[in-house]
């Protein structure tokens, strides 16, 4: 093709015929962009460094007309002739594929990015966009379940849920879209313009992966591997036509906000655990209220629901509830529809999950909890408590989750590559708290770490205490996934309290 100008004005409606398309990455997402590529007539290669899981999928895509390379190597060298590579959430522009790319001035998309060009021009439902730190999954499924209450024809998309490629192609429209988005693919999106946005939060995250010196280099935010990454939540805002949702008790978010580039009448709308100032949602003692989308906010609020209507009083449950809220609200959702989606959700499996009450010990599953600010939310909820920590920290450091939980704990188990990063820092700031180190998972087959883990923590517990998983890490280094992790765990947990 090699005619940039036709490829950015190509949408669902047209023929990609001649558009020779690459796509980093066969997961979930990358498939689904190839898949939708093919159907619209690009000619598709598909390249991953691994086949395992995918080999289906890609005899699939084959037998329709793609070419797919799925073997380590295959990602070394960009092909020749392409017209657009659409990677995969979570590639670093460093990444070799990439690199060619940008020197060759080959567009680099992301499935956001593709998502956002492909949405159908006669009936394109709105986008209620969702990132932060923590909590986003919580949130958009939240706020999926208060936009079905409403009675809407409702999709959570994006990094949770059906892939947002699969959403906008879908043959019978949705009304409005609950679209979970991270830094990743955030990164690669640049025309997307979501009705309403939330940033929930910004704490260390990922930082190992913009520490790179492609973030140093021209176009870059800053050098500064916090900052790029909050420029990269940031891009949630622009464009954004009824509400920049932002919270209050996080200054950084707010910053976003004010620095976004938004259309003309969207409004700055927080939320609060606290008591909501005119243009907020918040708390009045345990009641969720809205001051931003009635008419006499300025001297009144009106009720959404209760704590006690919520499947967790945990404050950041309760937060994650108040963001979902002001996005329904903003696309014109009832108070009635607000309180009925927030009665019916529970979370998924692995966040804040009661395991176990035995002999006046509860013992509570959040191995969703992957980083240190997720942890601090979850600690925040229990006391006294005994902590259990550690996995892959990701560049992670955890002096201020220390600092801030040490009086709530009884002791801590530590267990995982990087449990040295947590010891340190229960050593400066909690040197009191008993600390039990249960290694790096060099156990020999007849007792795994979990098990370890479980056998210690039952040790520093009494009557009255939550033993709390919520690791502040990753969990490759030991398990499938933190939902392995969580398992596991549980497995335990009922095995040591005999309800197996």
């Amino acid at each position: 093709m090699r005619d940039p100008d036709r490829l950015q004005t190509l949408g669902q409606l047209d023929s990609w015929e001649g558009v020779r398309a690459v796509v980093a990455g066969f997961g979930v997402s990358g498939f689904a962009a190839a898949d939708n590529l093919l159907h619209l007539g690009a000619t598709v290669t598909a390249l991953d460094e691994s086949a395992a899981g995918k080999e289906e999928k890609a005899e699939l895509l084959e037998v329709l007309g793609a070419s797919i390379r799925l073997e380590e190597g295959a990602t070394a060298v960009l092909p020749d002739d392409v017209d657009v590579l659409v990677t995969s959430p979570g590639w670093r522009p460093d990444a070799p594929l990439l690199a060619q790319a940008h020197a060759r001035g080959v567009p680099v998309w992301g499935e956001v990015e593709l998502a956002w060009r492909l949405r159908h021009p006669e009936h394109a439902a709105p986008w209620l966009a969702v990132t932060g730190t923590n909590g986003k999954t919580t949130t958009v499924q939240m706020l999926d379940a208060i936009l079905r209450a409403a009675g809407l024809r409702s999709v959570a998309a994006g990094n949770v849920g059906l892939p947002l490629v699969e959403a906008v192609m879908d043959p019978t429209p949705h009304d409005v879209m609950a679209v979970e988005l991270s830094s990743f693919q955030l990164h690669y999106t640049r025309s997307m313009a979501a009705e309403s946005a939330a940033v929930l939060n910004l704490a260390e995250d990922h930082l190992d992966w913009y520490a790179g010196d492609w973030a140093a280099g021209p176009g870059a935010n800053s050098a500064d591997p916090m900052r790029a990454y909050a420029a990269d939540k940031g891009r949630i805002y622009q464009g954004v036509e009824r509400a920049c949702v932002y919270n209050v008790a996080d200054p950084e978010t707010e910053r976003l906000v004010r620095e976004a580039d938004v259309q003309e009448g969207a409004r700055a709308i927080g939320f609060t655990l606290g008591m909501p100032g005119v243009g907020m949602l918040g708390l009045v003692e345990d009641i969720l209220v809205d001051r931003a989308f009635i008419e006499e906010r300025g001297t009144s609020a009106a009720e959404l629901c209760t704590v006690a209507d919520l499947a967790s009083p945990a404050p950041h449950f309760v937060a994650d509830a108040l963001a979902a809220a002001a996005l329904a609200r903003a696309h014109g959702v009832s108070q009635q529809a607000v309180r009925d989606g927030l009665r019916a959700f529970r979370p998924d499996a692995h966040r804040i999950a009661v395991v176990a009450e035995h002999e006046g010990v509860t013992w509570v599953d959040d191995s969703k909890a992957t980083n240190p600010h997720a942890a601090q939310s979850s600690l925040q909820a229990y006391d006294p408590v005994v902590w259990v920590a550690g996995g892959l920290a990701k560049g992670a450091r955890f002096d201020d989750l220390v600092r801030s939980v040490r009086d709530r704990l009884r002791g801590v188990v530590l267990l995982g590559r990087d449990r040295g990063v947590v010891a340190e820092a229960l050593a400066r700031h909690a040197p009191d708290v008993p600390v039990i180190d249960v290694g790096a998972g060099e156990t020999g087959p007849e007792q795994a770490p979990m098990e370890r883990v479980v056998e210690a923590a039952a040790t520093l517990a009494r009557p009255g205490d939550t033993v709390l998983l919520a690791p502040g890490c990753a969990s490759m280094d030991l398990f499938a996934s933190y939902a392995d992790r969580g398992e596991q765990f549980a497995a335990a947990v009922r095995r040591r309290t005999g309800q197996d």
